[in-house]
């Protein structure tokens, strides 16, 4: 379920933007094809993202660079990749990787096959994180359990195997897992485009709902835990994820169903205090107006479309990693250590 592969020095992309009607794969051979895919959302997700910039930076780093010097070539590719989307924290967290692989060797001859091989680490870590976390966060759910998800936190999300989805999948294969449903995620609808697209294929078993039917299913005591993923988490575990987690969290909270952020270590942006620090970006207010560009409002009307919101850390049952289980207090610094 990667959306990303490598191959002869050339990065494919499956096209978010085009699921689940087409799938279509994008040859990009240049870092501005890379800055761009992530910028329109061909590719998506805080972990996907981040792979997708440092196979950008290997890119700009190929052959010989016009008016530039290493370095100065280095600058500005990093800069670039930098702008393309300024909540998911894996994005810098990766270019600040392949940075200090540069500045280790940046007069070597083979410096460009040194960073394919960099990104391509990264990706496969991030596989082999997922699964480690989706054992954790099996290990947390009850026998049968009913769990809701949000936005799409999947294979399509990551390297290829998934967070919030990796946990779904994991609890799926072990005959814990009883159904899933899955908020539509307005306004770009990647969890009734993406999450329903991937859990069809792994045939596992779901029902998508509009985002506001979220609380009527948990006052029916139909979900036993809410499970997400995240773009950032600052070090008192406040995560900022799509737009309506906060909502769930809320109902969660009200409904006494457990709430849990599912992410690689990578997510914790140990530099953020809190989620008052966490930048959120904004989107076009035309996402909302005339998604996927059909108009579904009167002419001249605004629209305020953030595309991510933040959940107090008091309404986090458990953070998992794959480091393991992580609960309150949150305070992760660099020696954190993981409490099951």
């Amino acid at each position: 379920m990667s959306p990303l592969r490598w191959q002869h020095d050339t990065l494919y992309l499956l096209d978010q933007a085009e699921l689940p009607h087409e799938e279509i794969w994008l040859k990009i051979v240049s870092w501005e094809g890379v800055a761009e895919a992530i910028r329109t959302m061909q590719v998506r997700g805080a972990p996907a993202i981040g792979i997708a910039a440092a196979y950008g930076i290997a890119l700009g780093m190929q052959g010989t660079y016009s008016g530039d010097d290493r370095a100065a070539r280095f600058s500005r590719v990093a800069a670039t990749l930098r702008e393309t989307r300024p909540t998911a924290v894996n994005l810098f967290w990766a270019i600040e990787r392949m940075e200090r692989l540069f500045n280790e060797q940046a007069d070597s001859p083979g410096l460009p096959a040194l960073l394919a091989d960099e990104a391509a680490a990264i990706h496969t870590e991030d596989i082999e994180a997922n699964r480690r976390l989706g054992e954790h966060g099996s290990r947390v759910l009850p026998s049968g359990a009913r769990v809701l998800t949000i936005c799409n936190a999947g294979g399509l999300a990551t390297g290829g195997y998934g967070t919030a989805l990796g946990v779904i999948r994991e609890a799926h294969q072990s005959g814990k897992l009883s159904m899933v449903y899955a908020c539509e995620t307005r306004p770009r609808l990647q969890g009734a485009r993406l999450t329903a697209w991937e859990l069809t294929h792994e045939k596992i078993p779901f029902q998508l709902i509009v985002d506001s039917a979220a609380g009527r299913l948990m006052a029916e005591k139909k979900i036993d835990a809410v499970i997400v993923g995240a773009d950032r988490i600052a070090r008192n575990g406040d995560t900022a994820n799509k737009i309506g987690t906060y909502t769930l969290a809320v109902l969660a909270d009200r409904h006494k169903v457990p709430f849990y952020v599912v992410a690689p270590q990578s997510t914790i942006d140990r530099a953020t205090l809190s989620g008052e620090g966490i930048p959120i970006e904004e989107r076009s207010a035309e996402e909302v107006l005339a998604p996927f560009g059909t108009a579904i409002a009167p002419a001249g009307t605004a629209a305020w479309n953030p595309a991510f919101d933040v959940t107090p850390a008091e309404l986090i049952t458990a953070i998992i990693t794959e480091a393991g289980v992580h609960r309150p207090p949150y305070s992760f610094s660099e020696c954190e250590v993981a409490r099951s």
